[in-house]
């Protein structure tokens, strides 16, 4: 969470999402969370994580997408929702993934 630079103030756990029964659901519940949320996600499915949270958070949503943390390859991307998906769209992606988006401003 501290790695992310999004106020750690409050913050939410939601780990893996639903692969499908419930994540749209649960994905518009989500996008009127106020508090930063983090989930985990498969290097295979992170760009469509990505584009989906596009999709239901907007564009211009703070997010942080860390991979192998702690690790010699560790990397970190951060940015709006929008410029993150568009950098991993770009690039294979493998390890563990933790994916941070701030939540949303009143």
């Amino acid at each position: 969470m501290v790695n992310s630079g999004i106020p750690a103030n409050r913050f939410v756990f939601e780990g893996f999402l639903p692969i499908k029964k419930g994540r749209q659901t649960l994905l518009k519940k989500l996008a009127e969370e106020e508090r930063a949320m983090i989930f985990y996600e498969s290097p295979v499915r992170l760009v469509k994580t990505l584009e989906e949270f596009v999709t239901y958070f907007g564009t211009g949503r703070q997010c942080s997408v860390s991979r192998e943390l702690t690790k010699l390859f560790e990397e970190n991307k951060r940015g709006t929702l929008g410029e993150v998906a568009e950098y991993f769209r770009q690039k294979t992606v493998k390890g563990e993934i933790v994916i941070v988006v701030a939540g949303k401003n009143l």
